[in-house]
């Protein structure tokens, strides 16, 4: 189902204000942006084919890795990628689900758990 850019915007706004407050409290330098989609080149860097595009996509140093003595630097940032969302979801409801999940588990990887680890948790 497609929807307009700013339906879009409009539902990954409310997904994140549905998140518990702990949650959204570790977005604090993390700037989350919608894209249409990966970029091709993206896809080549991660070693991703066309039929397995991402959901979403975290982009920074997780916070485990980082220290008092860490330069600051730009924000982190968490990508939501509009096109595959919108292929797997068939109502606005399933819509902001999708990108519920989609933003906890980027968050799970800005907090430092990898994709194994969330697999073995059940959020992958």
């Amino acid at each position: 189902m497609k929807f307009r850019v700013s339906e879009f915007d409009r539902a990954v706004k409310r997904a994140i204000e549905k998140l518990p407050e702990e949650i959204r409290a570790k977005l604090t330098n993390v700037i989350v942006t919608v894209k249409k989609r990966p970029s091709k080149n993206l896809l080549r860097e991660l070693g991703i084919g066309k039929d397995n595009v991402p959901l979403g996509l975290y982009v920074g140093q997780p916070l485990k890795e980082k220290s008092f003595f860490s330069l600051p630097g730009l924000p982190d940032r968490i990508y939501i990628f509009q096109e595959p969302l919108e292929r797997m979801c068939d109502s606005l409801s399933s819509l902001e689900e999708e990108i519920k999940k989609t933003v906890i588990h980027e968050i799970a990887h800005h907090l430092g758990f990898t994709d194994d680890e969330l697999d073995k948790l059940g959020y992958s």
